[in-house]
């Protein structure tokens, strides 16, 4: 990115707000350009400050942070369409992580995380990845697809893409990073990417979060 990161602070906590802007203040490459208390709220700063980053609770009055993310994710105004969003949760609070995912959530934080590592999963989802690693990936898509389960994506829908990129989906599903996926089809690091990058063009992903749902929905990936 050309200039620091831009961030939107929404909880409904005034003090994990202050902490987190307070942290982020020293930071070179961040910029705190708003506050919300509320998703309505965070729904509409959105839209007025076009953040490059929502850092959202889950739990808040009225509109909660999955319908926030919903809205910001959906909406068709230029600020929304840009900012991705990274839910604040605990992992006791499954429910709410599957709706966030199904909602376009980019990734993760749990709020007693160490203050580094808030900074640097900010900087993961600003730079158009997710947040979750590799092996909470396993864990916790399996455990989504398992447990939650929808109505499988029409897999008509995967016609469009080259059996290669069929392969390269299939390994985004089973959880492993790019460097694993290269070594897995013999290929460059750069080529898996390039492979990554088409397959959220052709599929109209945001971000590698929804290809490992697509993957699973697509009954590409078995829960085991």
């Amino acid at each position: 990115m050309s200039g620091p990161v831009r961030v939107l602070l929404a909880d409904d906590q005034q003090l994990i707000r202050t902490a987190l802007r307070m942290v982020m203040a020293d930071i070179d490459d961040m910029e705190v350009v708003g506050e919300a208390g509320t998703g309505a709220e965070a729904v509409r700063l959105t839209a007025e400050l076009a953040p490059d980053v929502v850092v959202m609770d889950i739990r808040m009055p009225g509109t909660d942070g999955i319908e926030a993310t919903r809205r910001i994710t959906g909406s068709p105004s230029a600020g929304a369409a840009s900012a991705r969003v990274l839910v604040l949760t605990t992992f006791d609070d499954d429910d709410h992580v599957y709706g966030a995912l199904r909602a376009g959530a980019s990734g993760f934080l749990v709020k007693d995380m160490a203050l580094d590592d808030i900074i640097g999963a900010v900087r993961v989802v600003a730079a158009g990845d997710a947040l979750i690693a590799p092996s909470v990936t396993r864990r916790l898509i399996r455990d989504f697809a398992s447990s939650r389960p929808e109505p499988a994506r029409d897999r008509r829908e995967l016609t469009r893409i080259t059996e290669r990129e069929r392969e390269v989906l299939t390994l985004v599903g089973s959880g492993l990073s790019n460097t694993e996926i290269a070594a897995e089809l013999c290929i460059s690091v750069a080529t898996a990417k390039t492979y990554l990058t088409r397959l959220f063009t052709k599929l109209d992903a945001r971000d590698r979060v929804q290809l490992v749902i697509l993957a699973y929905e697509a009954g590409l990936v078995s829960v085991r």
